[in-house]
């Protein structure tokens, strides 16, 4: 027997559903199944039955309800009376309310101990036994509120769970917001979500909503929780989340209380590999660390920039760095510091002295070594967590397996290493433990023998790794030696093109635990990586790969489709530089190639100072030309050289960031210069995205020579088609700019600006969004003084913690005219001088240093006069 009241009140049996009769039997039953197995006093079934006009004989009356319920059930004994009252004898669980209540709970929990995985499961589960609104057709009123407060908590739980694991549904969280105006979680969580997404200009916007929403019901402001996601989104805080684990944790209480219990700024987990050292600092971080993943990183500081979300700039990374952490209270996990053990020392000996919040949580084969660093050795399980190990690892490919003394022997011989355990474990779908345990002795033996002075790595878990290879057949190996080729992972295209294998072999490879599959993507663990590529390298045939990807991506990074496009370039990045430096050393003129193919998407990403070594080792390399491509690496590798060339260039363009670059190292261009090549080249060119952005410069300097405000508006909305047209973001956001400054209509400016901040969000440009940001309070100062000064608060927010000097003097030099408005001149003086100091080289810093001094110095005049 099944009951339900999570919509209207049924009651099933084995034979189908039951027919209940009138409202009172089954009011009757509901009022029983909210408290399955307990006794409810008669006194409050009348209450509840008949209100505050029962009948003169209301015990009898009571009595024949129940008869009428027994009778419709088919069981009187599921109706049990007792003297104090009545009785529904039936398992809580079966009971669907009751049922529900226990899977939310365990849901709940799961979150709240870090597995989102379990968490959405249980609490989708939980969610699915709805059928309607609770008690649908009877009376209760109380029950039926409490049970969809239940519900509607739930539902906030199941959201959380989603953004953790990045899959958050946006129109869903909207829905909820919509059932629950004043929820601020819900609209922390819509925040979030729409942030994972790119969208930041519509998650700031749905902050100012809530904002507005709050003062006008309630007076009051948004909470803190939401405060703080607010600033997550203003920080451009889009990688966030930890990398999602898909087995449960086990072991490590010891150091897992050690960690918590010391007050270091910097610790540093050491052991050797396959010690667990990566799996116990996400544990011990918690959510809302920021991890950042040194195995195939050659720049530490880049590394750390790119787990920030932050493209670089013309600062050092080490200063945008601080100038993105210097306020926030932040954890760093820098994993895998062992291979570029000193770079990691001198960030985190840097971060530590200049962000006096941040603290580190480092993962290495050895320390780091700087002063303030406390040292945490992670050393192999003890026995009965390494057998609590092999027996949760072996049930997940033999869910009948059960330990057995073998399985201690096999832990034992396996000297507690996590992953040699976990590999051991994998083979449980074929093979005994006692076929397991007479391998792994063997083998053991026999490289201890050996080589007793080998490091423990090597005499353990090589042997582990080597023995799993062993167990491959001959295509499963050359599978495994190609895929070590690859850097940062591959994608099933990737494997197929340059590996030459079905995904059949593949899915062995992962069903054996040597490779991991997870969101569309196949890693090794570096060590069994550096193992396998010891047998074979493709490097070849993966370098040519990754050149025909970044043929085929460049032009489409200025089209329609290039969100997508860009984020497949974003994915393979460690595989694109890889390609690169082997090119460099084998075959520079392909390497030339690469470079050219690759600028415009490096400059979208903010990566220069990543690819200035990669660019000047190239350099070396290959013989001056007047090429098109020779200028893009110039460019990247020496840019004060660049001039010369890009004057010689005659065209036909074919890499459009070679006029970025020449916009950028030049400043705007002088109408008295005499006319080159390659302006008449550029003029004449036939590709859409050239004319829309000449037909932007063209309006640009329109406006900046002549004044001419009509053409100027009339060249920049044929830009601004063309690059509509290509659906192209970037290009779209600069013209609307353009638009927006050239227009008097002051509404229209604001929502050009709009328009355009949407445009950069979709493509997740933080320092573009911190600069329009900081324009559109610019436009705001003459309508809502008040929103401005917000706007240039959030630009300058925004500028600091993506390191853009001159968007943040701007900002400074705007909320400068806000205090002078005021009567505030000591203010304003104050805010000049911060913008002063935010100053350094460029054409763009000198342009913006101009306006703060001319600035400055008329307000010391009128303060003198």
């Amino acid at each position: 027997m099944h009951i339900g009241i999570l919509g209207p009140v049924e009651a099933h049996s084995p034979d189908g559903k039951i027919a209940l009769g009138g409202p009172r039997p089954r009011t009757l039953l509901a009022l029983l199944a909210i408290r399955a197995g307990e006794i409810v006093p008669l006194d409050r079934l009348v209450d509840e039955l008949y209100g505050s006009e029962p009948p003169s004989d209301a015990a009898n009356a009571l009595q024949g309800q129940v008869s009428r319920l027994r009778r419709a059930l088919g069981d009187a004994a599921l109706v049990e009376f007792h003297p104090a009252g009545y009785r529904l004898a039936l398992p809580a669980s079966q009971v669907d309310a009751h049922r529900f209540v226990s899977l939310a709970a365990d849901g709940r929990q799961a979150l709240e101990q870090g597995d989102p995985r379990a968490a959405e499961s249980l609490l989708s589960e939980a969610l699915l036994l709805w059928r309607g609104p609770a008690l649908a057709d009877v009376a209760l009123a109380d029950h039926a509120t409490r049970l969809e407060q239940h519900r509607s908590a739930a539902a906030g739980s199941l959201v959380a769970a989603r953004i953790r694991l990045g899959k958050a549904d946006v129109a869903e969280i909207r829905d909820l917001v919509r059932q629950n105006p004043l929820d601020e979680r819900l609209r922390g969580y819509l925040m979030q979500a729409l942030n994972q997404q790119g969208r930041q200009a519509e998650a700031l916007q749905a902050f100012e909503d809530a904002r507005a929403l709050l003062a006008d019901e309630l007076g009051t402001d948004p909470s803190p929780e939401l405060r703080a996601v607010h600033l997550q989104v203003l920080r451009g805080q889009t990688h966030r989340e930890l990398p999602a684990q898909l087995t449960t944790f086990v072991g490590r209480q010891e150091e897992l209380a050690r960690i918590a219990s010391l007050s270091a700024r910097l610790i540093t987990l050491t052991g050797p590999g396959g010690a667990g050292k990566t799996r116990l600092a996400l544990q011990a971080a918690g959510p809302g660390a920021i991890f950042v993943d040194l195995a195939p990183a050659k720049d530490v500081a880049a590394a750390t920039l790119q787990a920030l979300g932050l493209k670089e700039t013309v600062l050092e990374p080490e200063d945008r760095l601080t100038l993105a952490l210097r306020e926030r209270d932040a954890l760093l996990i820098l994993d895998n510091c062992e291979h570029l053990i000193a770079e990691a020392a001198r960030l985190a000996q840097h971060l530590l002295s200049t962000c006096p919040s941040v603290r580190i949580l480092a993962t290495s084969r050895e320390a780091l070594g700087i002063t303030g660093e406390t040292l945490c050795p992670v050393p192999p399980l003890d026995p009965e967590q390494s057998v609590a190990l092999f027996a949760d690892r072996a049930r997940l490919v033999n869910p009948a397996f059960v330990r057995d003394r073998h399985t201690v022997d096999i832990c034992r011989e396996l000297d507690g290493l996590p992953l040699a355990i976990e590999l051991a474990a994998a083979r449980t779908r074929t093979l005994t433990t006692e076929e397991i345990a007479a391998r792994l002795n063997d083998r053991f033996r026999l490289l201890t023998k050996g080589n007793r002075a080998a490091a423990p790595r090597h005499q353990t878990l090589r042997a582990v790794v080597e023995w799993s290879w062993d167990l491959l057949s001959e295509d499963e190996r050359d599978l495994a030696a190609c895929l070590a080729t690859f850097s940062g992972g591959a994608s099933l295209e990737a494997v197929e093109e340059v590996c030459r294998h079905d995904l059949e072999t593949l899915d062995a490879l992962v069903d054996k635990s040597l490779v991991e599959a997870a969101d569309g993507r196949y890693r090794m663990l570096e060590t069994i990586r550096e193992f396998c590529s010891q047998h074979k390298r493709v490097d070849a045939e993966h370098a040519s790969y990754f050149q025909e990807l970044a043929r085929r991506a460049d032009p489409e990074l200025r089209r329609r489709d290039q969100v997508r496009w860009f984020a497949r370039l974003s994915a393979e990045h460690a595989n694109l530089m890889q390609a690169l430096d082997w090119t460099t050393s084998v075959a520079p003129d392909q390497a030339l190639r690469l470079v050219g193919d690759l600028a415009w998407y490096w400059y979208l990403k903010g990566s220069r100072t990543e690819v200035q070594g990669a660019a000047r080792r190239l350099l070396e390399r290959v013989a001056e030309q007047s090429t098109e491509e020779y200028t893009v690496l110039l460019a990247l590798a020496e840019p004060e050289r660049v001039q010369e060339k890009l004057l010689a260039l005659r065209g036909p363009i074919k890499q459009p960031f070679v006029l970025i670059a020449w916009a950028m190292l030049s400043g705007p261009p002088d109408p008295s210069a005499p006319r080159t090549a390659l302006q008449d080249e550029v003029e004449s060119s036939e590709d859409p995205w050239i004319q829309g952005l000449m037909g932007f410069s063209n309006a640009y300097t329109t406006w900046a020579a002549d004044g001419d405000r009509g053409l100027a508006i009339q060249q920049s909305r044929e830009a601004l088609r063309r690059f509509q047209d290509l659906g192209e973001r970037w290009g779209s956001a600069q013209v609307l700019d353009v638009l927006a400054t050239l227009t008097e209509d002051p509404a229209e400016a604001l929502a050009l600006t709009d328009e355009a901040l949407r445009a950069v969000a979709e493509l997740g440009a933080v320092e573009e969004l911190a600069e329009l940001r900081g324009r559109r309070a610019d436009r705001l100062l003459d309508i809502d003084q008040d929103q401005a000064e917000r706007d240039y608060l959030q630009a300058l927010e925004m500028a600091a913690q993506a390191g853009l000097a001159a968007t943040a003097a701007l900002a400074h030099a705007g909320l400068a005219k806000i205090a002078l408005r005021r009567g505030e001149p000591a203010r304003a003086e104050e805010l000049l001088l911060a913008a002063q100091q935010e100053l350094g080289f460029g054409w763009m810093h000198t342009a913006v240093k101009q306006q703060v001094d001319e600035a400055l110095g008329e307000l010391r005049r009128t303060r003198e006069g």
